[in-house]
């Protein structure tokens, strides 16, 4: 693992994701923010895939379950190479490529039309059981909000996973706390984490989702486990990388304006 890259890598991630915004003038921040080290992670250290080649089938899968996050994935995206970087003021604009929330059809990377929460970790579910079918060695990752598990239909497909034994999935919950009402214990609390997820059968594993060797350490435990799935809870903060941002729900779906797009920016690259 070269942590130096991957270090390099996720600040020009988030500096993407703060000019994006601020040229879109809406999206969501806070959630782009705190998983932008995940997301650079498995794009550059951990998933089998070729950006020459965005639907070649031996690749890894990955799914943003948290769809309003999308201003991260493009930015992993375009640092890869998936598409020119100039697409990325074309966010949230009519007859631009970036619409709000991933789309398959029309964005090269994107595996799965993601926006409504808990639908994606079922699709994720669905893609795994059918790599399964094929005997495929490829693998499932998918990134879920922790607002989200407040969805029935993430419980659903967590349950299907555990049946059908999905050993090539990887669910990563972007453990920050907030959402776009508050703190997420305020609105419907989610805790114990760990006990839920163990108790639908995952294998747990957790993890800081902003230290690299946290992260590269939890994905090394997830391969070496056999005949069930397993969840990685990375602990985030929401807003990271930018000190007004940091842990304030207010910054869940709040576009920065020049001044504080300016101070972003230069607290991200320093």
């Amino acid at each position: 693992m070269n942590k130096e890259n991957l270090i390099s890598v996720s600040k020009n991630v988030r500096k993407n994701i703060i000019e994006m915004l601020y040229e879109s003038k809406s999206g969501h921040p806070g959630g782009s923010l705190s998983c932008a080290d995940i997301l650079t992670y498995l794009y550059y250290e951990k998933m089998n895939i070729n950006v020459n080649k965005p639907k070649w089938e031996e690749r890894d899968r990955f799914v943003l379950s948290k769809g309003h996050a999308a201003p991260a994935l493009y930015s992993v995206l375009t640092e890869k190479g998936f598409f020119p970087k100039e697409e990325l003021k074309t966010l949230r604009k009519t007859g631009g490529l970036l619409q709000g929330h991933p789309d398959s059809k029309h964005v090269p990377g994107v595996d799965v039309s993601t926006g409504s929460l808990g639908q994606g970790i079922s699709n994720a579910v669905g893609m795994a059981l059918g790599l399964k079918a094929q005997k495929s060695n490829s693998k499932v990752y998918v990134i879920l909000g922790d607002g989200e598990l407040q969805e029935g239909l993430v419980w659903e497909a967590s349950m299907a996973a555990a049946h059908y034994k999905l050993d090539n999935l990887v669910a990563i919950v972007d453990f920050n706390g907030l959402q776009i009402d508050g703190k997420n214990e305020e609105v419907m609390g989610i805790n114990p984490l760990d006990e839920k997820f163990s108790g639908f059968g995952f294998n747990v594993i957790k993890c800081d989702g902003h230290d690299f060797d946290s992260i590269d350490e939890a994905f090394k435990k997830a391969e070496e486990v056999k005949g069930k799935p397993s969840v990685i809870i990375a602990k985030t903060v929401k807003g990271k990388g930018v000190s007004f941002m940091e842990n304030q729900a207010g910054w869940h779906g709040q576009a920065p304006n020049k001044e504080q797009t300016e101070q972003a920016i230069m607290e991200i690259t320093k």
